[in-house]
This record gives C-alpha cells, sequence and structure tokens, in this order.
C-alpha cells in the first residue's frame, strides 16, 4: 500500500489540474497535424468507462477520422444548412463545409435510447454526457484541442450515416492538435452563487 501512495505522490499530472485546465478549442485554433487512430480509439476507451444506469451504456459514437470522410461530412451538412434554413447566408453555408475538415477528427455523439425503457431518457443524456467529458478531459491531458457542437443540423445525422431505431445525434465533438497554447479560462460566477448548504 505504501508504495501504491508513494507511486501516486510522485504523479504529477492530477486530474483536478486537468479539470480546471480543460477548455473548449474550436476548429480554426487547430493545425493540420493528423491524429493517429490509436488516440482517437484511447479517447472512445476513456468514454466507454463512464457510469451508466443499469449498465445501458448508451453512448454511440460515429467517427469521421479520413479527411474523405470528415469533407463528405462537411458537405453533407452544407446542403442540409441550404435546403432547410429559411434565412440563408452563403457565408455561413461555406462555415458549415469547411469546419470538419479543419479538425483531425470529428466525433458524432449519439445516445441510444434503451429499448426496454429500463431508465429515464435523460439518464441516458447524463450517462452520454459523462463519457464526452471523460474524452474532453483526456484530450486535455495530451494537450489535444477539442468542442463539443450541437447545431441544429445534427437531426438530420441518419440520412448521412445508418443509425438504429432509438439513436439520436446530439452533437458532434470536433478533435485537433493545438496551434498555439490552450485559451485563457473565462471567469466564471463565484461558487457561492451556485451552492446552498444545509
Amino acid at each position: 500500500m505504501a508504495e501504491f501512495f508513494s507511486f501516486e505522490a510522485q504523479n504529477k499530472v492530477m486530474i483536478k489540474d486537468i479539470i480546471h485546465k480543460r477548455r473548449s478549442v474550436y476548429p480554426a485554433m487547430y493545425s493540420d497535424a493528423p491524429i493517429a487512430k490509436e488516440t482517437i480509439e484511447e479517447l472512445l476507451l476513456a468514454a466507454h468507462q463512464a457510469p451508466t444506469h443499469r449498465k445501458t451504456q448508451p453512448w454511440r459514437f460515429k467517427v469521421f477520422h479520413s479527411e474523405q470522410q470528415r469533407a463528405a461530412l462537411g458537405d453533407f451538412l452544407g446542403k442540409k444548412y441550404r435546403d432547410t434554413i429559411g434565412n440563408y447566408s452563403e457565408f455561413k453555408e461555406a462555415k458549415i463545409r469547411n469546419k470538419p475538415t479543419q479538425a483531425a477528427c470529428v466525433i458524432a455523439i449519439c445516445v441510444q435510447e434503451d429499448p426496454e425503457k429500463r431508465v429515464p431518457y435523460w439518464e441516458e443524456l447524463a450517462a452520454t454526457a459523462m463519457a464526452v467529458q471523460n474524452m474532453w478531459l483526456l484530450c486535455t491531458e495530451l494537450s489535444l484541442g477539442c468542442y463539443w457542437s450541437s447545431p441544429a443540423l445534427m437531426q438530420y445525422l441518419d440520412e448521412f450515416v445508418s443509425m438504429e431505431s432509438g439513436e439520436r445525434c446530439i452533437g458532434f465533438f470536433y478533435l485537433g492538435h493545438l496551434k498555439d497554447e490552450l485559451p485563457a479560462s473565462w471567469e466564471r460566477k463565484p461558487l457561492a452563487d451556485h451552492v446552498s448548504w444545509f
């Protein structure tokens, strides 16, 4: 037991430091360096360790890793934007099309509702969000930029990739190597504004 605590004391990467360092880093801030498939698999394995009520493991991930697949996703989203948005902007369409190719990888975050409905849907959403947070924290440790985007266009993903009955896309997780240092933290309200002690 003493050896275990000695090892932990020597480990300078503390989870509390990673939590405070975590940031949303957008694709425009990524370099063009690729991310190895093995690294993506490591992130997904971290996600897979999230807590889940009744072990439903509701998270589903669609990984767009190759440049060709990311470009195809961007083209699909751009066309969907053009076909479904009333207040159309050519600039916005181009931005939507280009965003996936600015990233080294895009992971569609999906939730699979339990067919037996053993737990309420909000718990499945919460479990999936915790899975994403696991990836986000590991990205921070690995000095990768990432962020979770939830555009309205995500509702059409089932027209681009096959999805199971009861499966729903709740966002896209963009990843890339950083061009520069992590951005500074934004100033949060005091913790006391959000906590009541009894």
